[in-house]
């Protein structure tokens, strides 16, 4: 559904400055508050002023005046709510007053991974010199204890106030982790060890978030009662109830290589099945207007009950609040237009929290229903079938089409892959997946009983199985994926300017519109080539900081060596090392371990010495190998590692690459030596280009 005129979606309009005005606060998140609010109040006074005086100035001889004025107090809108959001904008964060002690609040569900417990937490007082001051802002708290587990949220935590800044990515493609905490509106990070922590309190929280999360760890219990199959049990704890904590990562990559990860995200489909169900449930509510009153209010209700159960994803609350607003539009028989809902959903939301603009699931789901609204009805219009059942199929594709196309420069963008099987895969489930969540509300909401809650879980299960063997044959079949995909935000943006020209163009069938699209064609490909070329003929050293491991990746145009003491399989070597080979565009390379010899043609390694072209380094990562080194050996860079003993008389002219595993102590003694030195520790990988080999 494209609008033939803005007059038609008044809200979309309205909503774009708005948006511009949250993106510039983000950029610029310290921005001054009170120079925003003196010109928002400034154009707020004339424009309601002109509206006040609309026929004695004759202002409708200007119409143009409105828009003028009411663009950019919607802009100044958006980014004065991004500022004031802004924590580190606050007087008493806890960053900034003196602490000896924090009075933490538990703002999440406690997470276990590994050996340690994660949660956020509000900080709200600090304590020093036995005076508190109330405070806020909030802090990641990861605990190493066995006892850290029996945590929960509400509880009230005494901590010693000791943290820190959050690490940007220190390597190359690495996730930054720092800014999606960041985009959390979460600055601060403390590792706390047993006895470092202190029960001080319960029920400081939300009361309906404290039974809403007991009532879901409930249900998911009951799930492992009536099911057997751990793989089963999470994936319907994930796609029933939101939650994840069980889900293992292969099932991760199986949906995500398919191109069916969003089933795994409680979203827009998940809640109009909800809604669906509701409707049918409550269906003798219909006829009288008080009873059609009374059904929307609680249909609406039990949508948003469900919402806080999933954990209020941010597509949750966009489809709850959409259904709402249908639900209460039908109900009074109002005209409703689906870019106009979906676009008050989004300023809703965003006036509530305007960080969501930049959390992946929020974009991804604007996109998906944005893409459904416009380009499904085009991408439909394509074939016609008389047969009833091809037509819908064909429904059923081009709506897969229509969220694949619209997303696909996001989310190559964010996840750097393409899932080829897309459309194979999302009509195969269609079926398993409505199976799972009708079984699985039905096996919730009814009471335990033996035979009928068994049945419904054993088919519960069965299907979850039957749809997993499907996705794992899909993800293991030949072009499964087009992986390895690196856009710059100027790419990803072209991309969707020749998304939206195309589909634009079937629409109105301009020709100025496919030129547009054809010259952004050739800038995307310009841009893509030259980054070829590049990569093709850059000739690099990465010393990657892997904090207490060693990482090395000699990169000779697209081929490269990783010297490391990590497996492939190491959940460090994906985390730090992949990235790095794919975001340099390396895509035929080995993995040896630090003592095994290489021979290559640009790559020459025996012992501890590597030559690499012209550039000779020395690797000591082991002290009882090198004593000192060798005079007449000519040596242009040297690693350090694991405190190796370092002769300091035969390291001049040489560059010392000092990495994570070496203690403070042994660093701080080298870096007072008067030589070039890197260090790691803390610090981004030390990458020595091209440019250096002429």
């Amino acid at each position: 559904m494209i609008a033939n005129h803005k007059g038609e979606i008044p809200v979309v309009v309205l909503l774009l400055p708005f948006l511009a005005g949250i993106s510039s606060g983000l950029f610029w998140p310290g921005s001054n508050i009170y120079f925003v609010l003196s010109a928002l109040v400034l154009c707020s006074v004339l424009f309601i002023g002109l509206n006040l005086a609309y026929t004695p100035l004759s202002v409708y001889k200007a119409r143009w005046l409105g828009g003028a004025l009411i663009y950019p107090v919607l802009f100044l809108s958006g980014w004065l709510a991004a500022i004031q959001h802004n924590e580190l904008n606050k007087v008493n964060h806890f960053s900034k007053l003196p602490a000896q002690y924090l009075i933490a609040n538990i703002t999440s569900e406690p997470k276990v991974k590994d050996d340690l417990v994660r949660f956020t937490a509000q900080i709200k007082q600090t304590i020093n010199n036995g005076q508190a001051k109330a405070t806020s802002g909030t802090l990641l708290i990861a605990i190493k204890d066995e006892l850290a587990k029996n945590l929960y949220y509400d509880e009230q935590l005494l901590i010693p106030a000791k943290y820190n800044t959050i690490d940007p990515p220190f390597n190359p493609g690495e996730f930054n982790y720092k800014q999606y905490l960041a985009n959390k509106n979460v600055y601060y990070q403390a590792f706390l060890y047993p006895g470092q922590y202190k029960i001080a309190g319960a029920g400081k929280g939300n009361a309906i978030v404290t039974y809403a999360l007991q009532l879901r760890q409930n249900l998911v219990e009951k799930l492992k009662t009536n099911m057997r199959d751990t793989t089963a049990i999470a994936v319907a704890s994930t796609l029933i109830l939101g939650y994840k904590a069980d889900l293992s990562n292969d099932v991760l990559q199986a949906y995500s290589k398919t191109g069916t990860i969003h089933i795994l995200s409680v979203s827009g489909g998940h809640v109009a099945i909800v809604y669906l169900l509701l409707n049918w449930a409550l269906s003798f509510l219909n006829g009288h207007k008080k009873r059609k009153v009374f059904k929307a209010v609680l249909i609406i209700a039990l949508i948003w009950g469900y919402a806080l159960l999933t954990g209020f994803s941010a597509p949750v609350c966009r489809a709850a609040l959409m259904i709402s607003l249908v639900v209460s539009g039908k109900t009074f028989s109002r005209y409703i237009n689906s870019l106009n809902l979906l676009a008050a959903s989004a300023f809703a939301l965003l006036v509530y929290d305007p960080f969501l603009l930049t959390d992946v699931g929020f974009q991804l789901s604007y996109l998906a229903v944005g893409g459904l609204v416009i380009f499904q009805p085009i991408v439909y219009n394509w074939l016609s079938f008389k047969n009833r059942l091809a037509s819908k199929l064909w429904m059923a594709c081009s709506v897969s089409i229509a969220a694949q196309v619209i997303t696909f420069p996001l989310s190559a963008y964010y996840f750097h892959q393409f899932p080829v099987y897309f459309l194979l895969s999302n009509l195969v489930i269609i079926i398993p997946v409505s199976i799972i969540m009708y079984t699985g509300l039905a096996l919730l909401a009814l009471p335990q009983m033996a035979v009928i809650s068994k049945a419904l879980g054993y088919l519960l299960e069965h299907s979850i199985l039957i749809m997993n063997k499907v996705l794992a044959f899909i993800e293991h079949s030949p072009y499964a994926a087009v992986d390895k995909i690196w856009l710059s935000k100027v790419e990803y943006l072209l991309l969707y300017a020749i998304i939206i020209l195309i589909f634009y163009f079937l629409h109105a069938k301009k020709a100025w519109l496919i030129r547009a699209a054809l010259s952004c064609l050739l800038l995307f490909c310009i841009s893509v080539s030259i980054k070829k070329i590049e990569a093709d003929t850059t000739r690099s050293v990465t010393f990657l900081n892997l904090r207490k491991h060693t990482g090395i990746i000699f990169k000779n145009g697209p081929k490269g060596v990783v010297l490391s003491d990590l497996p492939e399989n190491d959940k460090s070597f994906k985390y730090s090392v992949q990235p790095a080979l794919d975001s340099n565009r390396i895509y035929h390379y080995t993995v040896y371990p630090l003592n095994q010899n290489i021979e290559l043609s640009y790559l020459l390694k025996h012992g501890n010495f590597i030559q690499f072209l012209n550039k000779k380094m020395l690797v000591l990562n082991d002290a009882p190998l090198y004593k000192s080194i060798p005079q007449q050996l000519t040596i242009h860079y040297l690693f350090i590692n694991n405190n190796a003993f370092v002769d300091t008389a035969l390291i001049k002219n040489k560059t010392l690459i000092i990495a994570g595993g070496n203690t403070d102590s042994y660093i701080k003694a080298l870096t007072q030596i008067n030589v070039n030195y890197k260090v790691l520790k803390r610090n981004k990988a030390f990458i020595i280009s091209s440019k250096t080999y002429k």
